[in-house]
C-alpha cells in the first residue's frame, strides 16, 4: 500500500471529499465501471432499493426491523448521517466499525484507477463491498438523490420502493412533481414489483412502470393501512390482513411508511412469520424522526424534515398530539431549501420561532433565513448564530406544558443531538 493512502476512517473521509471536482456528479458510467472492477455483484440474496422525497429513512428502518424480526441477516445503507459516518452502513442493526469501512474504501481505491468518484459514490461502493462480504439475506439500499442517475441504481433490485414524490433538489431533479417523478422512477425494473407509498403518485411514475411491465403496487389502492383504535391498526391487501401495534415512530405518517415497508417485503418471494410483522413495526427506530427528549421537564422533539411535504407531515403529527402550553420552534435550514414553504406549513402549530444559522457551503445565517421568511409568522423570530444557542434560548423561555421542536435538516438535528443526549 502506498504510504500516501489514508489509514483511519477520518483520513479516508477527508480524502474522498477531495477526489471529484464536483460534490454531486450525476451518472452511472463511472461508478458502474469501478463496481465491475471490484467484481461487485448483488449485495445480498434479496435486494430492495428505496427512493422518494420523504419517508425513505423510516421506510428502510421498518423493512430492516421486520426482516430482522423474521430472523434474516440484513444490511442497510442510508444517508446522510447525523453524528458518525458509520451510521450509513449497518448489518443486523449495528453500525459498521471503522476497520470494516477502511477495508471497503481500500477495496474501492484498489479498483478505481484514474476514475474520479464523488463522496457518495465512494461510500456506495464501499457499502456494497461490505455487504458482499457479509453473506446477507437482504440488503436495503436508500437512494441518495433522485434515482435514475444515483449511484445506488447500479443495483437491480428485486423490489423498488418510491415513498413519496414532492419538490426538493429542484436544481437537479426538476421543478415539478412530474419531472421529479421521472427521475425517481429510474429505480423501477422491468417485470419486477414497485411499491408506491402515496395514493396519488405522479403519472410519470405510473407511465414508467407501465412501459417496463413492472407491477405497480399502490398504497390506498392495492394495500391499505387502517386505524383500529388508539393502540392498533391493520394492514391488508386482497389476500392478507394483519393487526399491528402502532409504530414507536409516532407521527401519523409513520403508519404509511410502515405499510409501504410491509408491502415491499410481501412482494419478495420469501415468507415472513406473522409475529415478525408486529415485532418489526413496534421495534423500528430512526434517530431524528420526531425523536423525543426531556430537558429540565420540557419535551424537546427533533426532526430532520426539510421540505414543505415533510413540514406538512410534521404539522399533522404535532396536531395529533397537542400540548397544554405553547410549541416553540428552533429552525435552521440549508440555503437551497424552500424555507418559506416549510414555515407556512408549520405555522398553525408554532407559537414562537427561533432561527439559527448553519455553517458550510450550503449554509446560511439566521438573518439570511429570516429575510426569506417575511411572509410568515417567523418574520419576528429570535436569531442565533448556532442551533445550540437557539435551543438554549427556546428552553429558557419554555414553561410547564410547553414543548420545543428542533428541525430543518440533518445538520440542525446533528448539532442539537449531543446537547440533548447529555441532558436527557
Amino acid at each position: 500500500m502506498s504510504s500516501a493512502r489514508p489509514a483511519t476512517l477520518e483520513q479516508w473521509l477527508a480524502h474522498i471529499e477531495q477526489q471529484h471536482p464536483q460534490a454531486i456528479a450525476m451518472g452511472l458510467d463511472r461508478v458502474r465501471e469501478v463496481a465491475a472492477r471490484m467484481q461487485l455483484g448483488r449485495p445480498a440474496e434479496y435486494n430492495i432499493v428505496v427512493g422518494g422525497t420523504n419517508g425513505k429513512g423510516s421506510t428502510v428502518a421498518f423493512i430492516e426491523s421486520i426482516a430482522r424480526a423474521a430472523g434474516w441477516k440484513v444490511g442497510a445503507y442510508t444517508s446522510p448521517h447525523l453524528l458518525a459516518y458509520n451510521e450509513r452502513v449497518r448489518i443486523d442493526g449495528v453500525d459498521a466499525d471503522d476497520a470494516t469501512l477502511v477495508a471497503g474504501f481500500n477495496a474501492v481505491e484498489d479498483a478505481r484507477g484514474d476514475t474520479p468518484l464523488t463522496y457518495f459514490e465512494y461510500g456506495t461502493l464501499c457499502a456494497l463491498w461490505v455487504f458482499q462480504q457479509a453473506n446477507l439475506d437482504l440488503a436495503v439500499l436508500e437512494v441518495g438523490l433522485g434515482g435514475r442517475l444515483d449511484a445506488v441504481n447500479i443495483i437491480d433490485a428485486d423490489v423498488s420502493v418510491i415513498t413519496t414524490v414532492d419538490i426538493d433538489h429542484a436544481d437537479w431533479l426538476g421543478e415539478d412533481r412530474e419531472a421529479i417523478g421521472a427521475e425517481k422512477a429510474g429505480i423501477i425494473r422491468g417485470w419486477k414489483p414497485v411499491i408506491l407509498g402515496e395514493t396519488d403518485p405522479p403519472s410519470s411514475v405510473l407511465r414508467r412502470a407501465y412501459v417496463l411491465g413492472a407491477n405497480a403496487i399502490r398504497g390506498g389502492s392495492d394495500f391499505f393501512a387502517e386505524p383500529i383504535d388508539a393502540e392498533h391498526w391493520s394492514w391488508r391487501d386482497v389476500s392478507f390482513r394483519i393487526e399491528l401495534p402502532q409504530p414507536a415512530l409516532w407521527a401519523p405518517i409513520q403508519r404509511t411508511n410502515a405499510a409501504t415497508a410491509i408491502a415491499a417485503l410481501r412482494a419478495l418471494d420469501k415468507p415472513v412469520p406473522d409475529a415478525a410483522w408486529a415485532q418489526g413495526v413496534a421495534e423500528a427506530r430512526v434517530t431524528g424522526r420526531l425523536q423525543s427528549f426531556q430537558c429540565n421537564g420540557i419535551e424537546v422533539l427533533l426532526d430532520v424534515g426539510h421540505n414543505p411535504q415533510a413540514a406538512g407531515a410534521l404539522a399533522a403529527a404535532l396536531s395529533a398530539r397537542p400540548v397544554t402550553g405553547r410549541t416553540l420552534a428552533v429552525y435552521a435550514a440549508l440555503a437551497d431549501k424552500d424555507a418559506l414553504g416549510v414555515v407556512q406549513a408549520l405555522q398553525p402549530q408554532v407559537d414562537a420561532w427561533y432561527l439559527a444559522g448553519l455553517d458550510g457551503a450550503r449554509g446560511q445565517s439566521a438573518q439570511q433565513l429570516r429575510d426569506r421568511l417575511q411572509d410568515s409568522n417567523a418574520a419576528k423570530a429570535e436569531l442565533a448564530g448556532s442551533v445550540a444557542v437557539a435551543l438554549k434560548a427556546a428552553l429558557a423561555q419554555a414553561g410547564e406544558g410547553d414543548r420545543v421542536l428542533v428541525f430543518g435538516s440533518f445538520h440542525t438535528v446533528g448539532e442539537a443531538l449531543p446537547m440533548l443526549r447529555s441532558a436527557d
